[in-house]
Formats: C-alpha cells, sequence, structure tokens
C-alpha cells in the first residue's frame, strides 16, 4: 500500500485551506479575516480564468457541491479528459484512496481509475450529516462507522489533519487540548487578532503548546499559517515551530509547503535597496537643499559608518574625500560612552550560540595565557587571516603525513562497523600508513577477496557514525550518553575514525553541531548550547515551561514538580524572584547538553587528536566548521560536468548525450539522482573536501550499459545510436545496481 503525501501547488492554490467562515463577533477579527480572504481574491480569480469553460458550474464527484472556493474546499481540479471535477481537500481526505502516482499524474498523483473506484465505494456510503449518499470520508476512531462529506464535516466541526496518514475525526472523536488545570477567571486575548475569548480549549479555540498563557482562534491560527507558510508558521509569543506546528497539525490546522505571502510578493523589499541621500547636519551649507548629491563633488552625501541612517554633505562635514570616516552625533556619543576610544571592546568567541539569557563570554579563554589589549588586537587580525585559509588545502597539508608503506583494511560491507574497528584497533596499524581496501563476505566459502575503493569505504564509515548511538538530534547531532559505548572506549575509536577518514581523503562529516564543534575548538567552559541541542522532549518541555513561566509562584510549583530531576542533576536551587528562572534554564541546558556526557566528549576528543586533526580544527575554526556543521553543496549538472575529465579520444555523440544526460537528471526527467551517478562511479555520494584521487574520468566504449570503476573513479559510457536509448540504459544500469549493492549491505551490525 503507498501512503498520501502532501504536493507543492501552485500559490493560488498553496493557500487553499480549510476555513471556517463563520461570521465573529467583533469589526476587528472581521477586518483580518476580510483582509486575507481580499488578498486571496486575486489569486481565485487566476486560477478560474485558467479552467475551461463552464468548468466552475461543475460538481464534484465526491461532494457534489459546485462551490469552487479554494479557501474552504481547496483547488477545484476538472480533468477534461475523463469528464472528471474534484475539490482537492475532497480528493485528499477520502478514507479509500492513495497516491499512488507521480504529482504531474492524474489529479495531483491520484490516478484516475483510482478516483473513479473510490467515488464507487463512496456512493454506497450514505453521510452522517446531510443523509445523501458518497460520503468517502470516515472517522478514524475504532469502532466508528460515521461518514461524511468534507464540506458537511466542516459544518459539524470535524477535525481533519493534513500530515501522516491525513486522518479524519468526526465531531464525537476529534482530538481535544486537555488542559490540566485552568486558573484562569477572566477572557484573555486572541494573540494575533488580539479579540479577548474565553480561555477553554474549544473547537474554534487553541492554546499553544509551548506557551500556556497563549490562546487563538482556529481561525486566526488558519489565516496566519496560510501567510507564513511551513517556514515561518510558529508561535507569536515565543517562536518556537516544531513543537507549535506539531500540536496544530493535530488540531487541524493546515500548514502549506510554500514560502511565506511576504516572501513571494513582488518588489517587497524594494525599499531596502535605497540608498540614504539627505544632509543630517544641523547647518547645512548647500543652496540646493538637503537632498542634493552630486557624485565625485564636494555636494556628495556620504551616510554614517555606523548606521547608515544619517548622511552629510562632504562640505557641510569638512570633509576632504568620500575615503574620510564620518559617524553622526547619535553613533559618535555612544562611542565615546562606551569608552570604545581608550581601551579595546570585548570580543566575544566566533561562532559561540547564545543561550536563553543571551549572555556573552567576555573573559579570555583559560586555554590561552592573558594578554595585553596591544597584543590581544594583533592575536584577532592574525587570526582573522588564519580563518580565510580553504578548506582543501588544510585537509591536503594533513595529508602530507601520509607515507607510502601501505596498510591493508579487510571490510565486509555488511558490517562497515565492526570491520573498520577491528582493522584500527589492530596493533599493527599505523593511521599515517596508506590505507589499502580489500572487500571480504563472510558468507563466501571459498575466502575470495575483492579489491576496494578507499574513499567508498570511508564514505560507508561516515554515514555508520552518523546514525549510531554515539550521538544523537536530527540533523545536526550532539554526542550521547551510551554506558556500553564509554566502556568499550568507542567514543574515542569514533574520534579516532573520523580523523583518519578526514586526513585519508574523506567526505564531509557535515552533522556536528555548533554546539558540539565549540565545545571541541574553544572547550565547553566557553560554550553556550541552546534549546535546539536538547534531544529529549521532557527535557525540553522542562525548560520551555519554565523560560516561560510569568510569576513567582508557577516557577516555584514547577521546581516542586521538578524535584527529584532538578535535584539528581545538581541544579536545584533556591528561587526567590522571576529572574531566577534565566540561570536555572541554562543550568538545565549545561548539564544535558555538556556535563551530562563529559566522559564520552574527552575520550572522543583525544581520539579526534590522531594525525593532529583536533590541533588543526582549533587554528582554523572557520574554515573546518563548513565541513563538520555543514552538509555538502547538492550536485549539480555543471558540478559533474566539470568533475569528470575526458580520457583519450571518446565518441562525440556519446559525450553529447551524456550532458544532456547529466541535464535531464538534475531537471527530474530520470529516476536516478546525481548522487547515484557519483556513488556509481565513485563510491562517494558527495565530494570530499580535498577532491578525488585519483580523478573522476569517463569514456566512450561500445558496449550496451555504463560500467563504474570506483577504484580508478572511471565511468565507461556506452556508445548508442540515440539518446532515448543512452538514457534508458544509463537509467537501469545505475538504479539496479546501487539497489542491488544496497540489498547485500542492508545487514549493518552498528555500535
Amino acid at each position: 500500500m503507498g501512503f498520501r503525501y502532501l504536493p507543492r501547488l501552485p500559490q493560488a492554490a498553496s493557500s487553499s485551506v480549510q476555513f471556517n467562515c463563520k461570521q465573529t463577533s467583533t469589526r476587528l477579527r472581521a477586518l483580518v479575516l476580510f483582509v486575507f480572504v481580499f488578498a486571496n481574491l486575486g489569486a481565485e480569480h487566476t486560477m478560474n480564468e485558467n479552467k475551461p469553460g463552464g468548468s466552475q458550474n461543475l460538481a464534484c464527484v465526491f461532494c457534489r457541491k459546485n462551490d469552487d472556493c479554494p479557501i474552504k474546499y481547496g483547488e477545484k481540479k476538472t480533468n477534461e479528459k475523463w469528464d472528471l471535477t474534484v475539490h482537492y481537500y475532497c480528493l485528499l481526505m477520502s478514507s479509500g484512496i492513495w497516491q499512488r502516482g507521480k504529482e504531474e499524474e492524474g489529479v495531483y498523483g491520484f490516478l484516475i481509475e483510482d478516483i473513479r473506484k473510490e467515488v464507487t465505494r463512496a456512493s454506497k456510503l450514505k453521510c452522517s450529516v446531510c443523509k445523501k449518499t458518497g460520503a468517502s470520508i470516515g472517522c478514524v476512531a475504532p469502532r466508528c462507522k460515521r461518514s461524511y462529506h468534507f464540506p458537511c464535516g466542516l459544518q459539524k466541526e470535524c477535525i481533519f489533519q493534513f500530515t501522516g496518514n491525513f486522518a479524519s475525526f468526526c465531531w464525537n472523536h476529534r482530538p481535544v487540548q486537555i488542559i490540566t488545570s485552568n486558573n484562569y477567571r477572566d477572557s484573555l486575548p486572541c494573540t494575533i487578532c488580539l479579540e479577548f475569548i474565553a480561555p477553554t480549549p474549544t473547537y474554534s479555540v487553541l492554546r499553544s503548546p509551548c506557551c500556556k498563557n497563549a490562546w487563538f482562534h482556529r481561525d486566526c491560527l488558519q489565516v496566519q499559517a496560510i501567510n507564513a507558510g511551513v517556514f515561518f508558521f510558529r508561535c507569536t509569543v515565543c517562536n518556537n515551530s516544531d513543537i507549535f506546528q506539531k500540536e496544530m497539525l493535530r488540531m487541524g490546522i493546515h500548514i502549506p509547503e510554500k514560502d511565506a505571502s511576504w516572501e513571494l510578493e513582488e518588489n517587497a523589499y524594494q525599499d531596502l535597496l535605497q540608498h540614504y541621500e539627505h544632509c543630517d547636519v544641523r547647518r547645512c551649507r548647500c543652496k540646493e537643499g538637503r537632498d542634493y548629491n552630486v557624485p565625485d563633488s564636494k555636494w556628495e552625501i556620504k551616510r554614517c559608518q555606523c548606521c547608515g541612517s544619517s548622511g552629510t554633505h562632504l562640505a557641510c562635514s569638512s570633509l576632504q574625500s568620500w575615503e574620510q570616516n564620518w559617524e553622526c552625533l547619535e553613533c559618535r556619543s555612544i562611542l565615546y560612552n562606551s569608552g570604545d576610544f581608550q581601551k579595546p571592546k570585548k570580543h566575544t568567541l566566533p561562532n559561540t550560540n547564545v543561550g536563553i539569557t543571551d549572555c556573552l563570554l567576555e573573559e579570555s579563554s583559560p586555554k590561552l595565557p592573558r594578554q595585553s589589549p596591544g597584543a590581544q588586537r594583533k592575536d584577532l587580525l592574525r587570526q582573522g587571516s588564519k580563518f580565510k585559509r580553504d578548506i582543501s588545502t588544510l585537509i591536503i597539508e594533513l595529508g602530507f603525513q601520509i607515507k607510502k608503506k601501505a596498510k591493508r583494511l579487510y571490510i565486509n560491507k555488511a558490517n562497515i562497523w565492526n570491520s573498520a574497528l577491528d582493522g584500527f584497533r589492530n596493533q599493527n596499524f599505523n593511521p599515517s600508513y596508506s590505507i589499502e581496501v580489500v572487500y571480504v563476505n563472510e558468507n563466501d566459502h571459498f575466502g575470495r577477496e575483492h579489491p576496494g575503493s578507499k574513499q567508498e569505504f570511508l564514505c560507508l564509515l561516515m554515514q555508520q557514525l552518523e546514525n549510531s548511538p554515539l550521538f544523537e538530534g536530527s540533523l545536526s547531532k550532539n554526542l550521547s550518553l551510551n554506558s556500553q559505548a564509554l566502556k568499550e572506549n568507542l567514543y574515542y575509536e569514533a574520534g579516532k575514525m573520523l580523523a583518519i577518514s578526514l586526513v585519508h581523503g574523506g567526505p564531509s562529516p557535515g552533522f556536528f553541531s555548533k554546539t558540539l564543534f565549540n565545545c571541541l575548538v574553544y572547550g565547553p567552559e566557553n560554550t553556550q548550547p541552546i534549546l535546539d541541542d536538547v534531544s529529549d522532549f521532557d527535557v525540553a518541555q522542562i525548560i520551555i515551561r519554565i523560560n516561560t513561566a510569568t510569576n513567582l509562584a508557577d516557577l516555584n510549583s514547577l521546581v516542586n514538580e521538578c524535584f527529584n530531576y532538578l535535584e539528581l542533576i545538581g541544579c536545584l536551587r533556591l528561587i526567590t524572584s522571576i529572574s531566577d528562572k534565566y540561570m536555572l534554564a541554562k543550568d538545565i541546558l549545561v548539564y544535558h547538553v555538556i556535563k551530562r556526557v563529559q566522559a564520552p566528549f574527552e575520550s572522543f576528543k583525544q581520539g579526534l587528536k590522531t594525525l593532529g586533526v583536533l590541533e588543526k580544527i582549533q587554528t582554523y575554526p572557520e574554515a573546518f566548521c563548513s565541513i563538520f556543521c555543514h552538509k555538502p553543496e547538492n550536485l549539480s549538472a555543471k558540478i559533474l560536468s566539470d568533475l569528470f575529465t575526458v580520457r583519450t579520444l571518446s565518441d562525440v555523440q556519446a559525450l553529447g548525450f551524456w550532458n544532456s544526460y547529466l541535464q535531464a537528471v538534475e531537471d527530474g526527467k530520470s529516476t536516478v539522482t546525481m548522487e547515484d551517478i557519483l556513488i556509481f562511479a565513485t563510491g562517494c555520494n558527495s565530494i570530499p573536501p580535498a577532491g578525488f584521487k585519483p580523478t573522476p574520468s569517463i569514456e566512450c566504449l561500445h558496449m550496451d550499459f555504463p560500467v563504474g570503476n570506483k577504484c580508478n573513479n572511471s565511468l565507461a559510457l556506452p556508445i548508442t545510436s540515440t539518446y532515448k536509448e543512452f538514457q534508458e540504459n544509463m537509467d537501469f544500469a545505475i538504479k539496479n545496481t546501487l539497489r542491488l549493492e544496497k540489498e547485500e549491505n542492508c545487514h549493518f551490525i552498528g555500535p
């Protein structure tokens, strides 16, 4: 069985959401909704103009309404070839249909034959609301037999979840928000439209999951979700997005996958591109006025070098040339009052994350000797020049340590981690020796060996390391606390593996959090973690609740509730004022992210010292941050075309087919991806920081299918008579080769 997913619609269609059209009780709320509806009229009008004549009068095959209201029912789509009209939401929420095709097939990926089968199924079901047949949507609650049309469900305040399996709940089984205690005697304002509402969760009133004092109208939330889109929809009080979006999706708020409406407005930020051109000095000497500006003359306007929002004619401030610095009176007073002209400003550590209290570290790192202000300034300048060094050059410099003497590693691709662990722990292994990889198979009774690609092995090893239980988090990871791994010294081995991989030409790690990286560079004592570093949901909730406490009584109540936990981690403190919540939240953060994993961190750090990698990282942090905390750039047709060199004299037509094939893959017209092509030829899904060795190459041979040689990073292209045959053969060989390799390696045993 397939699964439904929400396709990215055109912008007019993306703004189509479930919307309650009940009139509000105040003018303010009506105005908010009117502005949104008015903004969508143009989009609806444009969409209707593109529809075939008379389609607006055609009825949806599911709900049998001819209403064309994208705000309530989604876009109304008509397939003239099959004489079929549907509302997008009626189709999406139907219980017995699945999206088995691509987005361009059928209607948004729902195949025509599937739609007809679903209509036939629904024709046998009677709506529990209007009592008519065609009720294609059923409540997912066990033993509930209610079915209804989508418009009827809206009328009865059913909840439709636009996520996961797109579940629907009837009015008796819909999810509700449970509030443990309600101490609100007076009404509170909706934090969007500011109309006062009763702070009791109902269908039309929702509470924020991360801020207990934030209440919303459902209609207001839906309007905000449509305008903000998935990238900007968040709690209006604390700006939390993950927890907030998860709860709103559960409660039936549709969050379209699109950019925010203000990002789509043409020339929305045009004003920001205009320079400030006005003379603000007390006595302007220009007879033409304060807005007169003639470049390369004494009447040219120069802006304040600090704020840029004040200006002066060169002549009005006795400036001899444009190169002279000038500050406005406000900025000049601030600079003098701050003492910047008497002593150097204190600097924060580069890239240090700011925590809940937004504290800045102003003391020198204990890892460095104290210096005079002048020496500190010169040292910062020297470091600034170091940071500009290219990461590929630094990796190549580390590679100079590798000796010609080779060490052979026997690797079982079905058990990469343990194979690598055995090889690196071997007493004869020296990390400065060249590495030769030989693939073996434990199930091969003949004991046959196959030469392997070193860079493919390192790429597979880094993938296993990233997904191992030694790290926690989704994308940006921190070290976890695994007692068994600590006992087996696996954190040290992980750091050693990462160092060896970098020096021997392996891929970018790309999964470190900024906090973990800063701990390695500047030390844990000089790093402040942030809330995103906490992967434990319960701990994150405690920190959020502490940080959002509004009075001393609530804060003390929360401390009593978490007394055992706070006492266990050593963060229990006497709370005397509401401001103490910041230090309490900071203490929990520091414990959970840094102190709790102090032993794994020290072990991992020792392993990373292999071949001088950690010292290099600490010397050039900004350069290494680009490969430790960020994934490599996405591959493109141009990048791959430039990456592969042409060997010998090759067939001109085949090379033309090759370039056309790369462009087709980039445009999504092929079943393979750019990464698949690179893996097929080199074994790596990205370009290593130091590049490939040897350089990837292509040649054209008289054969039916392409051949990739990962040991030599070479790709042999088939010579065919037509491009269609070339693409089919390339797709078939690459897709099936990678599938077979994946099946062979699926029995991995991790740390």
